[in-house]
C-alpha cells in the first residue's frame, strides 16, 4: 500500500514563481467521498487515475495509474464533478525536500499552495522564505474541497 505524507502551506510573496516554469494540470474527482476519492489528473501530454484514503493527520492511503491521455480528457471532459481544479504546479528543490506550489487558476484563482511530501510524520522541515500559514488539517485547501467549495467562493474573512 502507498502512503502519502505531506504537509500544506499557503504561500507568500512571489520569489517563488522565477525557480521553476511550472507545468500545467488539470484535473477531477470522479468520487469524493469521506472514505476515498478518486480523481483523474492531465499534466501536460500524460494521464493519471489516483485513488487516496480518508485522511489522518499529515498521513492517507494513496495508488496512483498513469492512464491513455485520451481517456483522462474523456473522464475530465464528461464523468468528473465540476468545477475542475486548474493550476499551474511548480516542483522547486529546498534543502533536500522538493517543494510543489500549485498556483490555481478558474474558480479557485488567487490561490496558491506548497505542499511537501516527508518520509515521516514527524520528519522536520526547513522552511522556504515563501512559505506561510500552515494549512495541513484545514480540509477546504484540499483539491477534492476545491470542487465542492472553490476558493471564488470563500467569503474574505474565511480565507485565512
Amino acid at each position: 500500500m502507498g502512503i502519502e505524507i505531506e504537509r500544506k502551506f499557503l504561500v507568500k510573496g512571489d520569489a517563488w514563481k522565477a525557480l521553476d516554469r511550472g507545468k500545467a494540470y488539470r484535473q477531477g474527482y470522479l468520487s469524493i467521498a469521506k472514505e476515498r476519492t478518486v480523481r483523474v489528473r492531465t499534466v501536460e501530454d500524460h494521464g493519471y487515475i489516483t485513488i487516496k484514503g480518508p485522511p489522518t493527520g499529515a498521513s492517507r492511503a494513496e495508488y496512483e495509474y498513469s492512464i491513455p491521455i485520451a481517456d483522462a480528457h474523456e473522464m475530465l471532459d464528461r464523468l468528473c464533478e465540476r468545477p475542475l481544479i486548474e493550476k499551474v504546479r511548480r516542483k522547486i528543490p529546498y534543502k533536500g525536500l522538493t517543494w510543489e506550489v500549485d498556483e490555481f487558476a478558474g474558480e479557485n484563482a488567487g490561490l496558491i499552495v506548497a505542499e511537501v511530501e516527508l518520509t515521516a510524520a514527524d520528519q522536520h522541515v526547513d522552511l522556504p522564505d515563501w512559505v506561510g500559514q500552515e494549512v495541513t488539517e484545514d480540509r477546504r485547501y484540499s483539491n477534492s474541497s476545491l470542487v465542492k467549495n472553490p476558493y471564488s467562493r470563500w467569503s474574505g474573512a474565511s480565507k485565512s
